[in-house]
């Protein structure tokens, strides 16, 4: 069982339009409603592989209950705590190429008492889950080490615990100790303070996380793929995508797929990359299901070209230099020497 914990979680409503016009009136091509939040979409990824999962979350108001029942719907069990204020709704416009324009808002100010339930509704009892995957957003109220208390709260359940945050959240959640954190390349850059804009830098930047707390990390670069930098070594793998539909929702996917596969070697990134893949070919913040997955696309290299140029380099403070999306490109820029390293490709 992986138990996913969510605390500024969201409705996430998205638009397909044809062109994004500031100013102008736009009628929506298609539309959807999904339940959102990086942990919600984790424990639906996870379901749709069939594997049993838990979605503790905070919820209040009548959108709260909604996500709740969008969520038994879709076969994620929900250990709700109770809040004053009311469950967030996200917006997320998508133009025909992809391009992704997204509205978050702050979400409801948890009371003491209630970011004190929050943390204390993960279960320490009989029942272990395999991982505690801890993600997203901190919401007004709740402090930056609370992803810390919730790394050694998993340590007293005997769980793996894994974190999808970042800023002073991931900060000062890394001398916890969490098993794996799975930072994006502008995540990563700003936790090191470093540009990255190769796999080596980012492979550097990973180490540097790890020297700081981080048993392994995960790291999405976009079209340049994902990075496992674990003490197993240096694992870089891809996926191509011929037609992207909708980016949101796919470093989430990736997650889930990593951790379903047990969490660590070239087999879970192999199923990372599946996940992260599927998702960006569905609409909105759709989980893709096995059917959707194309693992033979999926090509892993045991010693990946460090010289290697990302398609999208993450430069800390610079606004826009991210990629968060697991897919391969016709190809980024290579260094003067051009290595490949061996490249296998990998079923999952």
């Amino acid at each position: 069982m992986i138990l996913t914990v969510t605390p500024n979680p969201s409705l996430d409503r998205t638009y397909e339009v044809p062109v994004l016009e500031r100013g102008a009136v736009l009628r929506a091509a298609a539309d959807r409603l999904d339940p959102g939040g990086k942990g919600v979409n984790v424990s639906r990824a996870v379901a749709a592989a069939g594997v049993r999962t838990t979605a503790v979350l905070p919820l209040g108001g009548p959108d709260g209950t909604l996500l709740a029942e969008l969520l038994a719907a879709q076969g994620v069990d929900v250990t709700a705590v109770s809040i004053s204020g009311h469950t967030r709704s996200n917006v997320s416009i998508v133009e025909p190429d992809a391009t992704l324009t997204k509205v978050n808002t702050p979400g409801p100010a948890l009371t003491a008492a209630e970011s004190a339930l929050l943390l204390a509704t993960v279960p320490t009892g009989a029942e272990r889950p395999a991982w505690i995957a801890g993600c997203g957003s901190l919401p007004p109220g709740l402090p930056p080490h609370w992803y810390a208390d919730l790394v050694a709260r998993a340590r007293t359940a005997g769980a793996r615990i894994a974190l999808d945050t970042s800023g002073p959240a991931l900060a000062q959640a890394l001398p916890a100790r969490p098993d794996l954190v799975a930072p994006n390349a502008a995540e990563l850059a700003e936790a090191t303070g470093r540009p990255l804009y190769t796999l080596g830098d980012v492979a550097a930047a990973a180490q540097q996380l790890r020297s700081r707390g981080a048993g392994a990390v995960l790291a999405s670069l976009g079209a340049a793929g994902q990075l496992l930098v674990s003490a197993e070594g240096i694992l870089h793998g891809t996926a191509p995508v011929a037609a992207v539909r909708s980016t949101a929702g796919a470093g989430d996917a990736a997650l889930a797929g990593f951790l379903v596969a047990g969490g660590c070697g070239p087999q879970a990134l192999a199923s990372a990359l599946a996940h992260g893949a599927a998702a960006v070919r569905l609409p909105g913040s759709a989980m893709p299901a096995p059917a959707d997955l194309r693992p033979e696309a999926v090509r892993i290299t045991l010693r990946p070209p460090l010289d290697r140029y990302l398609s999208e380099p993450a430069v800390p403070g610079v606004p826009g230099s991210r990629s968060a999306v697991q897919v391969e490109s016709a190809g980024p820029p290579r260094g003067p020497t051009d290595p490949t390293g061996p490249v296998e490709p990998t079923a999952v």
